[in-house]
């Protein structure tokens, strides 16, 4: 029992320095660990990883997924994703930490179901848009982002579109991140 309660006071201690240091170090990061909550077709929720290969480009990775319920539920649908995008940011203004970005990305998912329609392999491309805030005293950056999506390859469900039933564009993929920063 002693060596768990030492055990833990270490952990403590060094999580305690760890959150230190991030927050002395101001509202710039290198990488960032995190979830993304999206709506897009593929994934509803996924992991996030975000880091900088450049001062002012990064690479941000998803792995997310979508259970579909209600009127698809009888269908026992499940998405499972995977998206990578270049971001390159540029400051606004004279707030600190605060970024705005443009870049691009792929995407690629499987859908799995009973229906075959609704079953298949997806690939699609996205320009990407979006805000990036770094707090400053905490180790948190939350971002935010617009992934319209145009489908290169997809199950036959994904055809269908408000507007045309042969449309490979899904407007509607926006979402959010929040990710503990490294340095």
């Amino acid at each position: 029992m002693k060596k768990l309660f030492v055990s833990a006071g270490i952990v403590f201690v060094l999580s305690f320095y760890m959150v230190a240091v991030q927050a002395q170090e101001g509202s710039t990061y290198k990488s960032g660990i995190g979830l993304r909550a999206g709506g897009g077709y593929y994934d509803i929720i996924a992991a996030s990883y975000k880091t900088f290969v450049t001062e002012p480009g990064a690479i941000e990775l998803n792995l997310g997924f979508r259970p579909y319920a209600g009127v698809y539920s009888s269908y026992n649908q499940f998405h499972l994703s995977f998206s990578a995008s270049y971001q390159h940011h540029f400051p606004i203004g004279s707030v600190e930490g605060l970024k705005w970005f443009v870049g691009g990305g792929l995407t690629a998912f499987n859908t799995f179901s009973n229906n075959k329609d609704f079953a298949g392999f997806g690939l699609g491309i996205f320009p990407t848009g979006g805000v990036d805030y770094k707090f400053a005293n905490i180790p948190l950056n939350v971002s935010a982002d617009f992934r319209p999506t145009f489908a290169i390859v997809r199950p036959d469900y994904y055809g269908y579109s408000y507007f045309s039933t042969y449309s490979r564009f899904y407007a509607g993929n926006v979402g959010a991140s929040v990710r503990y920063t490294f340095r």
